[in-house]
């Protein structure tokens, strides 16, 4: 089996797992992506040479729990552009555990971002393995997860949402990359991404996101431009910061000396590689939900 046909199956395989999971109910959803978080923490032990036993064991726990804790105690009222919900009633320490758990998350991206423009090579310190596996792996699961917790009981089409503005801006990026870049974007971490190819897939995000809040969120003509404004700067936090996370992994291959995170996806290589930039968009996709509810 020729490297193209084994790449097109095994994408196939992924992508309708994915939306499979997505579409059939919020169990199977957190099912397959506690699946994908224990696979990339595996991978993730494997980049900065750890012990794997105890943080899939913490993983798993850390992640059921919390989804658990929060789908369960959520109550929703009225929505907003068919999309967002305007008054969220939640108990007070879930409220607390989702503010803490966001800073915790932002300050590892921090760390991360710091990490990716380190010229040096530094060898990752213990307290720092575990740090970065906390808030760069574990809690970006956590909130992709909460992410459908922002609409009224369970709304696939907000995580579908994003995994197509992800997918756009990662095709289009490479396409337009490809046809006419010429200036490298980060060449010492990436040398295939230029500042054209990440600039045109921002351009098609946008892009998308419009047609997304158009013809497929199908927003209420009162909440059409609202809805508008949303994808589409969800597009653009998706542009920037998932090309940032795809980076960030791409340094830590580079540190660890290796093309692929894992081989479970035949020319695709790990779950982290695929996941790279969600997980590290989906913890801003939140605060973005979060100032939205808000200002609203």
């Amino acid at each position: 089996m020729n490297e193209t046909l084994k790449r097109s199956i095994s994408g196939a395989i992924y992508i309708i797992l994915l939306l499979a999971s997505i579409l059939y109910s919020t169990e199977s959803f957190f099912i397959v992506f506690g699946i994908f978080l224990t696979i990339t923490i595996y991978e993730f032990c494997n980049l900065i040479q750890t012990h794997k036993v105890f943080p899939i064991l913490f993983g798993i726990v850390l992640y059921s729990s919390i989804t658990l804790v929060s789908h369960y105690n959520k109550i929703t009222t009225t929505t907003i552009n068919g999309l967002f919900d305007t008054n969220i009633e939640i108990p007070i320490n879930v409220q607390q555990l989702n503010i803490v758990l966001l800073a915790i998350t932002l300050v590892v991206s921090a760390k991360c971002i710091l990490f990716l423009f380190y010229d040096k090579f530094q060898k990752i310190s213990t307290s720092s393995k575990y740090l970065y596996l906390l808030g760069y792996i574990i809690l970006p699961f956590v909130f992709i997860t909460k992410i459908s917790f922002g609409v009224k009981d369970y709304n696939p089409k907000i995580i579908i949402g994003l995994f197509i503005l992800i997918w756009t801006n990662d095709t289009f990026a490479y396409i337009v990359g490809k046809s006419i870049g010429r200036n490298k974007l980060f060449e010492k971490i990436s040398p295939k991404k230029t500042i054209e190819g990440f600039l045109g897939g921002i351009v098609f995000a946008i892009f998308a996101g419009y047609l997304i809040s158009r013809y497929y969120i199908k927003a209420k003509p009162e909440f059409s431009e609202k809805s508008i404004l949303i994808w589409t700067s969800i597009a653009v936090i998706v542009g920037v910061m998932g090309t940032i996370g795809d980076l960030i992994e791409s340094k830590f291959k580079r540190v660890a000396g290796v093309k692929d995170s894992g081989s479970i996806m035949p020319g695709h290589g790990g779950i982290l590689d695929r996941l790279d930039s969600v997980i590290f968009v989906a913890p801003i996709i939140f605060l973005f939900y979060q100032i939205l509810n808000y200002v609203s």
